[in-house]
């Protein structure tokens, strides 16, 4: 085994020999390098500080430690208490109140008096809506003491469309109004000759109108509106009003200005004059107006500063005139919302309308001079906040300065013919007038189940031509309830309060005049009352009361008003 062994080892030998040689023989690619050591990496740590785990106390006083055992003593006890699991507590929600789209009511009551509402809403899609309303309120009369016809009715319809895009939102309404009232407050000295005479004293009114608005989102011109309506009556009288504005941003030195502009067209006619002279009274005019303002907000205080310019145009005369006028207002947080200061000074140019005064005051005779009012100051100053969280209040007094002022007036008696020249109409005289009002209010919202609000304002007037006031009072005061008692039932009470008031009467027949006879309206208080059950989410019944201390006031002069006027009805709710 040794000579095998041998053997090996010089064949391996020679193997590798003849492999070195092999190797010299061949070129080496690879080039050498040479490293130069400037001197050798000596690693060394810093020092640290380290806190001791247990540091030394020097205390000469140092009490060493009390070793304490503790002992648990155990022994059996029976018991048959079984815990319960626990659960969750569940809060009791209120059933959602059900709001229904449409509904219905329907009453009837005392003096023939009927009243009937419909109101209809259909959702097209998500961004639009089209919604119709029909009422009706009508009563046969029965006056005590009156001996003509003093019934009345008005009826409206109305129908809308609405439309909401990502944008801008626009709504077009258009609506027709039908009203029959009577002249039947005649002077005593006049009784029996309108019954002689036998006199048709009706008077019917209606209007019908047309009108669209727009709004805008992130854009200088932030809304837009037109209306147009044509109002006459069954003594062919006509007008016709059409009004446009727009509320636009107007960029200044990065700043936006907020500009309120207005267009006003009026044209009107009245087939004959007070006298019966066959006359025609014509008139119109139209009204440009802008308003700029611009707000200041620092801390506590908003300040707006702006003013109004205004054109008006005579349309029968061609006169023209410009007017300035203040629009300033500002308010400022004393204590947070427990006690606001505010105050504001402004102006304008107001358009009258004959549809206007026969909203006010239905007895007018259709022989009106109908001419713009030139407000030329309403400045008034106030302190506003919250008591409590459901009690707020409202303090202020105002100054008016009003130029052409329209006051209601006893027409004279002439007898020309008209069944509206016996003393038993009205008609407006103008004056210039300055005007303080002393005011204030509380409200009062109580869980939306308990809601009350008390207004009272009293007023001085300083007059430049005419005697009086005329039908304007010293004090007014109203008072509005209403309480959700529970589920079903509901109720509520509204309490009016107008003081004294003058008018004049005078008689003119052409042949004879007597002097003016200035005549002393009382105040008067009106209490209203309903109270009604819902009987479920759709149907609901109620009662209504009107005048409840039965007080025969004349809202007018020699026009009494109905007594005591009870009313029931039922309402239905309901969805397409």
């Amino acid at each position: 085994m040794r000579k095998h062994i041998n053997h090996t080892s010089i064949f391996l030998f020679t193997l590798l020999t003849l492999n070195s040689f092999a190797q010299e023989k061949k070129s080496d690619t690879i080039n050498t390098g040479v490293i130069d050591i400037i001197k050798p990496y000596t690693p060394s740590i810093s020092d640290a500080f380290k806190v001791k785990e247990n540091p030394t106390i020097n205390d000469t006083t140092t009490n060493a430690k009390k070793t304490i055992k503790y002992n648990i003593f155990s022994f059996p006890v029976a018991s048959t208490f079984t815990p319960a699991k626990g659960k969750a507590a569940v809060v009791e929600k209120a059933e959602p109140l059900k709001l229904f789209d449409n509904y219905a009511t329907v009453g009837v009551g005392s003096y023939t008096t009927f009243l009937g509402e419909v109101y209809l809403n259909h959702a097209l899609s998500r961004n639009e809506s089209v919604g119709g309303y029909f009422s009706h309120h009508s009563s046969a009369g029965g006056i005590e003491d009156v001996l003509f016809d003093n019934n009345f009715s008005d009826s409206k319809l109305s129908a809308n469309y609405s439309s909401r895009l990502k944008d801008l939102a626009w709504n077009l309404e258009a609506a027709f109004q039908h009203q029959t009232y009577n002249w039947y407050g005649f002077p005593e000295s006049q009784v029996a000759l309108a019954l002689t005479d036998n006199i048709a004293i009706d008077h019917s009114f209606y209007s019908g109108e047309f009108g669209a608005d727009i709004a805008f989102e992130d854009t200088y011109i932030n809304s837009a509106k037109f209306k147009f309506r044509r109002f006459g009556d069954n003594q062919s009288s006509g007008e016709n009003h059409f009004s446009a504005g727009t509320l636009i941003d107007i960029p200044v030195n990065s700043e936006l200005v907020s500009t309120e502009i207005n267009f006003d067209y009026l044209k009107g006619s009245f087939k004959n004059d007070y006298q019966n002279t066959g006359s025609e009274i014509n008139y119109g005019n139209f009204i440009v107006s802008a308003s700029p303002s611009f707000e200041l907000r620092q801390d506590d205080l908003t300040v707006s500063l702006g003013a109004s310019i205004a054109y008006i145009s005579d349309i029968e005369t061609g006169d023209g005139d410009i007017h300035i006028y203040p629009n300033v207002s500002a308010t400022y947080r004393l204590v947070n919302d427990v006690l606001i200061a505010y105050g504001s000074i402004k102006g304008s140019l107001i358009q009258n309308t004959y549809f206007d005064f026969a909203s006010d005051n239905p007895f007018v005779s259709p022989t009106l001079f109908i001419l713009p009012t030139d407000q030329q100051y309403n400045a008034h100053v106030g302190l506003k906040g919250k008591l409590s969280s459901n009690m707020s209040y409202n303090i202020k007094g105002s100054y008016l300065a009003d130029n052409n002022k329209a006051l209601f007036k006893s027409n004279e008696i002439s007898r020309s013919g008209a069944s509206y020249t016996y003393g038993n109409s009205f008609g407006i005289v103008y004056d210039d007038m300055d005007t303080v009002i002393l005011g204030g209010e509380i409200d009062v919202d109580v869980n939306r189940n308990f809601t009350l609000s008390i207004q009272a304002n009293y007023y001085t007037y300083d007059m430049t031509n005419q005697e009086e006031p005329w039908n304007l009072p010293d004090i007014t005061g109203n008072l509005f309830l209403d309480y959700q008692i529970d589920e079903h039932w509901f109720a509520g009470a509204n309490l009016y309060y107008t003081g004294q008031r003058k008018d004049q009467i005078v008689y003119n027949d052409g042949f004879t005049a007597t002097p003016p006879e200035t005549v002393l309206l009382d105040s008067y208080f009106d209490a209203n009352a309903h109270v009604g059950y819902h009987i479920n989410e759709k149907i609901s019944v109620f009662a209504k009361g009107n005048n409840l201390a039965n007080n025969a006031y004349q809202r007018w002069v020699n026009y009494p008003v109905q007594g005591l006027q009870l009313l029931a009805g039922a309402t239905f709710k309901f969805d397409f």
